[in-house]
C-alpha cells in the first residue's frame, strides 16, 4: 500500500505508475472517495464538538431551555450514529481501492505491457553442446524409473512424485540451499504452508492474485505459494529496534499454487505443478534506498552463486513495468537454459518493494532519532524444486541416460552420478 498523504500530494506520479503497470484502477474515483471520507470525518468531529458544548450547557440552562437542548443533543447523536455507519462503509471502500494502488517503479525499469519488454542484463555460462542426442527431463525420468506415473490418478493433474535417487536429490538440493543461506548470515526457518488472510493482504497476494491461492475449507486459512507470505507477517504490528535491522530470513516451506489461468501451459513434466518446495530469501531493512539497493544486490548475488554452484548456464533480466506486479520497485529475474526447449526459463525472481508491503502488514521500526518508520522489504528465491530439477537433469545428463551431480552437491547426495532405480 502506498502513503495516502503522498498520493494526495502527487497524484500524477501514481497516475503514471497505474498506466505503466497496467493496473485497472480509477484514481479519480479513489481521490473523490478520499475527499468524501475526509468530509464525513470532519462532520463527525463538528457534531461531537457541538454535543460536548450542549452537554456542558444543560446543567446550567434554565428549565425552559433544557428540554430543547436535550432534544438537540439526541438529534445530534442520531445523526452521528448514521454518519459513523456511513464512514465505516466508505473507509472500507477506500481501503479496497488503496490496496490496488501500485508502487511507482524505479527509473531504470523498462516500460512495457508484459514480459516481451523485459531487457536482458547479462548471460553467465554457455548452453552445453551435446555430443549425443539429449533427452528432455521427462524422458530421463522415465528411462531411469525416477518418475511415478500413477500419481496423477491419485492426486490429479500437475502433480509429481519422484523415486529413487531423484527423490533423494530433491531433498539434498533443499538442504544445500538452507546451508548456503545460513552461511550467508540468513536465519534458517521451517515454516507452515498456510496463513490467515491478513498475511496475504500484507504481501500483496490479496486481493490481486486471490485466484492463485487455495482456501482451506472450514477454516480462515489459505495455502501459501511462497514462504514470503509467512515471513512478511512475522513482525506485523511490532516496532522493531533500529539495531535489529536488517532482518535476514531463509524460509523453507512446501508451496501451493492453483495455477489458475495456465490451462495448457507446461502440462508435461516438472515445470508447472500445484505443489512444490521452496527456500525463500527475505530481508527487512531500514527505510532508505541505499539499504534497499544493498540488500537487493545481496539477494541477487546469492541466487547467482547458487546457480554457479549448480553449474547451470543462466541469464539476468531487468523486468518491465507491466510484468513486475503492482508492489515492485525493482525486479530482476534469473533464468536457466533448458536444452529441450532451447530457451531460458525463470528460476528466481529478485524483488524490492520499498514500504509497499510494510504499510499493508504494519512492519515498523524506531529510527535513531526515535521516529517510527515503515520498513522496506525485499525477497528472492534461493532455490525451488522441482523446476530446478528439470534444468539439472537436462544440462547434466550423460550419454547413457544417467545424470551427473554438480561437485558442490556431491557431499549432500553421497554420489557423483544419479543411478537408475532398480
Amino acid at each position: 500500500m502506498v502513503d495516502l498523504k503522498r498520493l494526495r500530494k502527487e497524484p500524477e506520479v501514481f497516475r503514471k505508475a497505474i498506466r505503466e503497470k497496467g493496473i485497472p484502477l480509477d484514481l479519480d474515483a479513489l481521490l473523490a472517495l478520499d475527499q468524501e471520507v475526509q468530509g464525513l470525518k470532519q462532520r463527525l468531529q463538528d457534531l461531537q464538538t457541538e454535543r460536548n458544548r450542549i452537554a456542558k450547557e444543560v446543567p446550567k440552562a434554565p428549565p425552559e431551555a433544557k428540554e430543547a437542548l436535550i432534544a438537540r443533543g439526541k438529534a445530534l447523536g442520531e445523526e452521528a450514529k448514521g454518519l459513523e455507519e456511513a464512514l465505516r462503509e466508505k473507509e472500507a471502500q477506500l481501503m479496497e481501492l488503496l490496496l490496488q494502488v501500485p508502487l511507482p517503479p524505479w527509473p531504470g525499469a523498462p516500460i512495457g505491457e508484459d514480459d516481451s519488454a523485459n531487457v536482458e542484463i547479462k548471460r553467465v555460462g554457455s548452453p552445453r553442446a551435446f555430443s549425443f542426442p539429449p533427452l528432455d527431463h521427462v524422458a530421463l525420468m522415465e528411462k531411469n524409473g525416477w518418475w511415478e506415473p500413477r500419481i496423477s490418478k491419485v492426486s490429479g493433474s500437475r502433480s509429481y512424485a519422484l523415486r529413487g535417487d531423484l527423490a533423494l536429490y530433491e531433498m539434498a538440493l533443499l538442504r544445500f540451499a538452507m546451508d548456503f543461506m545460513a552461511k550467508r548470515g540468513f536465519l534458517p526457518m521451517t515454516l507452515p504452508s498456510y496463513a490467515r488472510e491478513m498475511a496475504f493482504v500484507g504481501t500483496g497476494h490479496f486481493p490481486a492474485a486471490r485466484d492463485q491461492v487455495w482456501a482451506i475449507a472450514g477454516t480462515d486459512l489459505y495455502l501459501t505459494g511462497t514462504a514470503e507470505v509467512v515471513l512478511n507477517a512475522l513482525h506485523s504490528g511490532e516496532i522493531l529496534a533500529y539495531e535489529e535491522l536488517p532482518k535476514r530470513y531463509a524460509g523453507y516451506a512446501p508451496a501451493f499454487r492453483s495455477e489458475a489461468g495456465s490451462f495448457g501451459k507446461d502440462v508435461r513434466g516438472l515445470l508447472r505443478v500445484h505443489q512444490f518446495h521452496k527456500v525463500e530469501q527475505y530481508v527487512l531493512t531500514e527505510a532508505s534506498l541505499e539499504a534497499s539497493d544493498q540488500a537487493f544486490q545481496e539477494l541477487l548475488q546469492n541466487a547467482e552463486e547458487i546457480l554457479r554452484l549448480l553449474e547451470l548456464p543462466y541469464r539476468l533480466l531487468e523486468v518491465s513495468t507491466g510484468d513486475m506486479g503492482p508492489g515492485k520497485w525493482r525486479q530482476v529475474d534469473l533464468e536457466v537454459f533448458l536444452p529441450s526447449e532451447g530457451r531460458y526459463r525463470e528460476t528466481h525472481s529478485c524483488s524490492a518493494l520499498l514500504d509497499w508491503q510494510a504499510r499493508r502488514a504494519g512492519l515498523r521500526y524506531r529510527d535513531p532519532e526515535g521516529r517510527v518508520q515503515y520498513a522496506y522489504t525485499l525477497n528472492n528465491t534461493a532455490l525451488a524444486t522441482p523446476r530446478i530439477l528439470a534444468m539439472l537433469l537436462e544440462n547434466h545428463q550423460l550419454e547413457d541416460g544417467r545424470v551427473r551431480v554438480p561437485e558442490a552437491l556431491v557431499p549432500y547426495v553421497g554420489k557423483e552420478v544419479l543411478e537408475p532405480c532398480g
